[in-house]
C-alpha cells in the first residue's frame, strides 16, 4: 500500500509505500477510491489537537471498496461500497454508550487521529463503523459526506426547529448544510471572513438567502447559528446575531479560545451549545436524508501524493467546498 504518513516534527506528510495491512476480527481492508480532507485533519497536523497517535495517516472521510474482511464480520462482502467516519470504534460499556451517546465514549478509536486513515491507498476499519453507500455513486461527492455532512447534520439537529439558521465559516460542511436546510424549508444566512466574495457566491449558490461578512448584523435576528470557522471570536458575534431564545451550535472539535462577553449577551435564555463526533445513528439518518436531498457538492480532486498541497489550500482557503484526495 501506499499512504501519506505524519511523523511528527512537522506538519508535512511523508509519502511511504508499506506492506498492506490485514484486517483483524470485525474489521475490514477497505480499497480507498477517495478520502475527503478535514479542517479536523489540520488540527491534528498543526498539533491543535494533542497526543495522535504516531506515525499516523491522517484522514477520516472515507469511500472505498471492501476487499478483505476478518473474522467474525457480517452484513458486509467483498466488492461492497463503505464509507468510513471520524468515529472509528467504541467501547460499548461506558455510561455513555450505554445511553447511546457513543459520540461521547470514554474509549474511543477515531479514524486518521489514533487509527490510520485515509490518506493512504488501503485502511483498515471496525465493520461496526463501517457504512453502505450506493454502487452507482461518484466517490469523490461521496467523500465529504462522511465528516462535513454528517457534523453538519449533527449541528443541524442540535439547531432545534430554527428557521431562520445563520452559518458562520462556509466550507464544506456548511455547502452542504445549506442545501439540506433549504430542503427542510430553512433560511439559510451565510457569514464568511470579510472581503472572502467567493465564499459569499458560493454560499448564494448553494443555497443561502443571503451571505455577508461575519462583521455584519444580519438583516433580522437569527432563530439559531452554527460556527463551523475554528474561531472563538465569532461565538459572542453569533450570540448578538440570535434572537431571545435562540442557539448557537460550536459544530468543530477544535476552536481558539472565546473571549469575554457581557452577560446581556447571553441573556434571554440564549444558549450555546457543543457538537461532539457522531454516532452510527447519526450517519444512518443523514445517509438516507442526504439521499433524497442529492446535494451538490462542490470538490476539488488531489492525487493522494499531493496531501501536503490539499491541506495548504486548505489553510489558506484556496478553494470553495471540499479537498477531495484520489488515490
Amino acid at each position: 500500500m501506499q499512504a501519506m504518513v505524519l511523523r511528527g516534527g512537522s506538519p508535512l506528510l511523508q509519502f511511504e509505500t508499506r506492506p498492506d495491512p490485514l484486517p483483524g476480527p470485525g474489521e475490514i481492508r477497505v480499497k480507498v477510491e477517495a478520502c475527503a480532507v478535514c479542517r479536523t485533519d489540520l488540527h491534528v497536523v498543526d498539533g491543535d489537537l494533542p497526543d495522535p497517535r504516531l506515525p499516523l495517516v491522517p484522514g477520516h472521510e472515507i469511500v472505498g471498496r471492501v476487499d478483505v474482511l476478518g473474522d467474525d464480520v457480517t452484513g458486509l462482502t467483498a466488492g461492497d461500497r463503505v464509507g468510513i467516519p471520524w468515529l472509528g470504534h467504541c467501547c460499548g460499556h461506558c455510561p455513555y454508550c450505554l445511553a447511546g451517546d457513543e459520540n461521547l465514549c470514554d474509549a474511543p478509536l477515531f479514524t486518521g487521529y489514533t487509527r490510520d486513515g485515509g490518506f493512504a491507498t488501503h485502511v483498515v476499519a471496525d465493520a461496526a463503523f463501517a457504512f453502505r453507500l450506493p454502487d452507482d455513486a461518484d466517490p469523490v461527492a461521496l467523500a465529504p459526506l462522511m465528516c462535513a455532512g454528517l457534523i453538519g447534520w449533527r449541528s443541524l439537529r442540535a439547531a432545534g426547529g430554527a428557521r431562520r439558521l445563520g452559518l458562520f465559516g462556509f466550507g464544506a460542511a456548511a455547502h452542504i448544510l445549506a442545501q439540506v436546510g433549504r430542503w427542510q424549508g430553512r433560511e439559510i444566512h451565510a457569514f464568511t471572513r470579510p472581503g472572502d466574495t467567493a465564499a459569499q457566491q458560493h454560499a448564494l449558490r448553494s443555497g443561502a438567502v443571503w451571505a455577508g461578512a461575519s462583521d455584519m448584523a444580519p438583516v433580522a435576528p437569527l432563530d439559531a447559528a452554527i460556527i463551523f470557522a475554528p474561531v472563538g471570536d465569532l461565538v459572542p458575534t453569533a450570540l448578538a446575531a440570535v434572537r431571545k431564545g435562540g442557539r448557537v451550535v460550536c459544530g468543530g472539535i477544535h476552536m481558539s479560545d472565546i473571549p469575554g462577553f457581557p452577560y446581556a449577551l447571553l441573556w434571554g435564555e440564549r444558549q450555546i451549545l457543543s457538537v461532539a463526533n457522531l454516532t452510527r445513528a447519526d450517519a444512518i439518518e443523514f445517509l438516507a436524508v442526504a439521499a433524497k436531498v442529492k446535494p451538490m457538492m462542490t470538490t476539488t480532486v488531489y492525487p493522494l501524493r499531493d496531501a501536503n498541497r490539499a491541506l495548504a489550500d486548505l489553510r489558506a482557503g484556496r478553494f470553495q467546498g471540499a479537498a477531495v484526495l484520489v488515490p
